[in-house]
């Protein structure tokens, strides 16, 4: 990692079309980074963020048991029910509105299904690199639906110490934070200053400052942002934002 080096200022916008998909029986999956089969040395990740998975999962199907390592997932759950399971003896179901993270640590085994049998689910997860390796694997959830209701940028995962009294759930790394917003029509919020900025459309239309518009799917990755605003178009939308300040990548 190498919070002290300042990058210079870039913009670059990804749209949701040009995202490399995968499929599986009732599982579409949209990865923003390298993932899985699919390799490209040039897109490994932004800043601390390894994954940035869209997934909508049918009725009845879902992602059986597997195992992960040593990094901190954050999953949002867009519409519908998740059903989480993992080998530390948590269980439930993740709905919109619900804050979850595990943490991998030395190891730990889950499986996610769509929790509905007449709807899909759409979900987006992410991964962060932890600050250190080996640690206890852990699990925390938290309802945040009233704080999404105001309109404004929620912290809705962080281990960055400014955020000690009100990020919902903590994450195993100190340069790092997810904030959402859901956006009436024509509500607007300012991004995160910082080094390293991920900003996702997860619903609805956004005109991005400097940009233009964004529809639902569509992601930005600012290098050296300075905390641009974003409002919401039409009926309104739904972002995700993660702020960072080191990057695994650079030297």
């Amino acid at each position: 990692m190498h919070p002290g080096r300042v990058p210079a200022t870039k913009t670059e916008v990804r749209r949701a079309a040009d995202r490399f998909t995968t499929t599986a029986p009732a599982i579409k999956s949209r990865h923003s980074f390298s993932f899985g089969a699919h390799y490209d040395p040039d897109n490994t990740g932004h800043g601390l963020l390894l994954a940035h998975n869209d997934e909508v999962v049918q009725p009845g199907a879902g992602f059986e048991t597997h195992a992960h390592r040593d990094t901190e997932i954050v999953t949002w759950v867009v519409h519908g029910r998740l059903m989480h399971q993992d080998s530390t003896g948590h269980t439930g179901v993740v709905h919109p509105g619900l804050a979850q993270r595990m943490s991998a640590g030395t190891g730990i085994e889950h499986s996610e299904r769509n929790a509905s049998s007449d709807e899909p689910v759409r979900f987006v997860q992410m991964w962060v690199s932890p600050d250190e390796p080996g640690l206890d694997p852990g699990y925390e959830q938290r309802e945040i639906g009233d704080e999404l209701a105001g309109g404004g940028l929620v912290t809705v995962a962080s281990g960055m110490p400014q955020h000690r009294d009100y990020a919902a759930i903590r994450i195993n790394s100190t340069r790092a934070a997810l904030h959402a917003a859901r956006l009436a029509p024509a509500g607007s919020v300012t991004l995160p200053a910082a080094p390293y900025l991920h900003l996702f459309v997860a619903r609805g239309t956004v005109d991005l400052e400097g940009v233009g518009r964004l529809d639902e799917g569509d992601a930005v990755r600012f290098t050296g942002g300075d905390g641009q605003r974003v409002t919401a178009t039409g009926d309104g939308a739904e972002v995700l934002a993660w702020e960072m300040h080191a990057d695994l990548r650079t030297g």
